[in-house]
């Protein structure tokens, strides 16, 4: 790669471009006509603040929101290249910030390209109409949920594969949650374990429910969860 590759990177296009379809026989097709560049600085202010309101307000639950914007991304298509693997690098962090750290441990570009031709299906048919503000989101909302409850559903397939899952991290949060002396939250374990994954401890948790050496009761963040094991191994 040559540094004219590369002279437009981190900025936003300068000339309009249209979102192509490539045939294998060599034919193309306009699959959507992007914002304009001249327009594409404040499509993007708007999209960022509307992503800071629908945070801050509860609009909807945050991983549609996050879909949403996703696809709103990669209607106006904001780069002369490289806007999907942009847009998967955002998912990635808006996760984190949302408290999903699954993608540390399990790659969603990866499931995003196995189900390749599901992505292209759905980002059409989301995208028809998304300049009149007349599209039917879902379809592209509920495939990026169906990629997250894979990674989910791989990333503990993979933690119950572990017969002894004693390393570090493990050994610290499962120290943790015996040290609590009553109820706690999930913020707590957090909390005394800085630099372990959420997810992880939910997973952790999850697994020490299911053997009954922890109690819950609620769901979701505010659940609160009590470390039953030291009972069972008092004498009667």
């Amino acid at each position: 790669m040559t540094r004219g590759d590369i002279w437009d990177a981190g900025k936003y296009k300068e000339k309009d471009s249209d979102i192509i379809e490539k045939y294998p026989d060599g034919r193309e097709r306009v699959r959507f006509k992007a914002v304009p560049a001249a327009e594409t600085t404040a499509f993007m202010q708007e999209l960022v603040e509307l992503w800071k309101r629908s945070a801050r307000e509860r609009w909807v639950h945050p991983l549609i929101a996050l879909a949403a914007f996703n696809l709103d991304f990669l209607c106006i298509h904001p780069f002369r290249d490289g806007n999907g693997r942009v847009s998967r690098l955002i998912l990635l962090l808006q996760l984190y910030h949302l408290g999903f750290e699954v993608g540390r441990y399990i790659s969603v570009e990866r499931l995003i390209e196995e189900n390749k031709e599901r992505y292209y299906e759905t980002l059409e048919q989301s995208s028809q109409g998304w300049h009149e503000g007349k599209h039917d989101p879902w379809p592209y909302v509920n495939y990026l949920l169906f990629i997250l409850k894979n990674a989910y559903r791989e990333f503990e397939e993979r933690v119950g594969q572990v017969k002894s899952p004693r390393g570090a991290k493990t050994e610290l949060v499962l120290n943790a949650i015996q040290r609590q002396s009553g109820e706690f939250r999930l913020a707590d374990i957090e909390h005394a374990c800085p630099g372990v994954g959420r997810d992880w401890i939910r997973v952790l948790l999850a697994g020490l429910k299911k053997s009954g050496e922890i109690s819950c009761r609620g769901k979701g963040p505010a659940a609160r969860w009590r470390y039953t094991a030291r009972r069972r191994s008092t004498p009667k």
